[in-house]
């Protein structure tokens, strides 16, 4: 069956999230494409927001579409997906269509063993048991959304939006998708990735080990700018190299890339709850100024100082 371009299809699974299941009818509706929206299965399908749906097409339908979208999916761990629906996405694939999984539905896609040897994302909270789960994946946690040609996937919820932006810009011109994000009264192209999102709670530290002891340390000095990696294994009595060592068998990462994100989660909470300049912020987490900061705050949140605060500060 030849597979139109402009014919989007969109596979519904049952008990997936509300918003999800909405983004892609909702971008392609509005830029005036053909949409052939089909259940997991026939009859009325639960999402998360306890209201009940049904699909106006079937299975079938899907085959003439050039785009098949999985908007979301139930969480991991409930009803398997039917084998049906895995082979139905391989030869959408092989007959040349784009297979898109937004959110959890990067789970259906990695399911099928469209994602092997690929690179893919998914919602920040899920990526740990993701990259556990597909192994022959290669994981990103700090984007969007991925684009691998003829497979994309997003992350949660309103990054769905932006991949489907996204596949209009590519396949049709910035002009569609600018229109069409304009109906939407969304950012044609959003900065940044998902980074920006992720909790970064302070970690629990144990008392009496050297290596909990020195990040209650750098906690409690993280305003001092003379703060340092040397200083931290000197306060717990250790020498350099077997403090490095330590901490990295502990955390798995080096102690001065865990004090840089330390600082930047303590410039993230002073940006989104005071309206101390950036200069001020940098300072308080022990920053010389914000031309310092502004590098190692970009590199793990994914956006300049100045756009995280206009998206996250308290009002």
């Amino acid at each position: 069956m030849d597979r139109a371009r402009t014919t989007v299809g969109v596979l519904i699974g049952d008990g997936a999230p509300m918003l999800e299941v909405a983004v892609a009818p909702r971008v392609f509706g509005t830029a005036g494409f053909e949409l052939r929206t089909a259940g997991e299965h026939p009859g009325p399908l639960s999402t998360t927001a306890g209201i009940s749906i049904t699909a106006p097409h079937g299975l079938d339908d899907l085959d003439a579409a050039g785009v098949v979208i999985v908007p979301g999916w139930r969480p991991p761990g409930g009803d398997p997906v039917a084998p049906a629906i895995l082979d139905r996405l391989r030869r959408a694939h092989d007959e040349g269509a784009t297979v898109v999984g937004l959110c959890l539905g990067a789970y259906v896609l990695a399911e099928a063993g469209l994602l092997d040897g690929r690179r893919a994302t998914t919602h920040w909270k899920h990526l740990p048991a993701f990259a556990a789960a597909f192994p022959a994946v290669e994981v990103l946690d700090d984007v969007l959304y991925v684009d691998e040609g003829s497979v994309v996937t997003s992350a949660g919820s309103a990054a769905g939006l932006d991949a489907c932006l996204h596949l209009l810009r590519r396949d049709h011109g910035p002009a569609l998708a600018t229109r069409a994000a304009r109906a939407l009264v969304v950012a044609p192209q959003r900065a940044g990735g998902q980074a920006q999102f992720i909790e970064r709670p302070v970690p629990q530290l144990r008392a009496g080990d050297a290596v909990g002891d020195a990040m209650r340390h750098a906690l409690e000095h993280l305003e001092d700018p003379s703060l340092d990696v040397d200083r931290l294994a000197s306060a717990v009595h250790l020498s350099r190299r077997t403090f490095d060592r330590r901490f990295r068998e502990t955390t798995g990462s080096s102690p001065l890339r865990w004090l840089l994100q330390q600082r930047v989660l303590r410039a993230q909470h002073v940006l989104s709850t005071t309206d101390l300049d950036i200069d001020a912020v940098a300072r308080s987490c022990g920053f010389s100024d914000g031309v310092a900061l502004r590098p190692h705050f970009r590199r793990v949140v994914g956006v300049p100082p100045q756009s995280y605060r206009a998206s996250f500060r308290a009002r």
